[in-house]
């Protein structure tokens, strides 16, 4: 039977060991702050054939605290060519993740890359907090888009014949 001696320590050994072994985690912990606010998860072209519309957009994680209000502002290249298409939104409260997409877009060509710009703007004095680039291409052109829509209204009922 092992003395009081032992046991005292044993006791010491396991709790010094234990304030070690927190200090070393709490030491290599990753500081919130050094992750990116946002992490682009994924995003593209979405083709809507029974009404003739396009649109693209992405999808964005929160990866860490932002002010409730804060603005994630997206530039989208306009694919016909004409002025960037500039989109704003607020991020309301306790978010994991924000979908921003464009308005309706025409001219959009297979394989072809538009270029993206998101950044992230401080809700009071709108300055930059980050800026994120991506690119996206779509494996289908306008080409086959239907002229004019296929259905009509929320129940996606038949349009009037011509």
């Amino acid at each position: 039977m092992p003395s009081n001696r032992t046991l005292v320590i044993s006791a010491a050994f396991v709790a010094l060991f234990m304030v070690v072994a927190g200090v070393v985690v709490i030491a290599n912990r990753p500081d919130p702050n050094a992750r990116p606010y946002l992490q682009i998860q994924g995003g593209g072209f979405i083709f809507n054939y029974r009404v003739a519309e396009m649109f693209y957009g992405f999808t964005a994680r929160i990866m860490r605290p932002i002010s409730v209000g804060t603005v994630i502002e997206a530039t989208f290249e306009d694919p016909a060519g004409g002025d960037p298409i500039v989109v704003a939104q607020r991020i309301g409260s306790r978010v994991p993740t924000v979908m921003v997409r464009s308005p309706a877009v025409h001219g959009v060509e297979k394989g072809k890359p538009y270029d993206v710009t998101i950044r992230l703007l401080d809700r009071d004095d709108g300055t930059e907090m980050a800026r994120y680039q991506r690119s996206f291409s779509s494996n289908i052109g306008e080409e086959v888009m239907p002229k004019k829509p296929l259905t009509i209204g929320p129940g996606y009922h038949r349009p009037p014949p011509e």
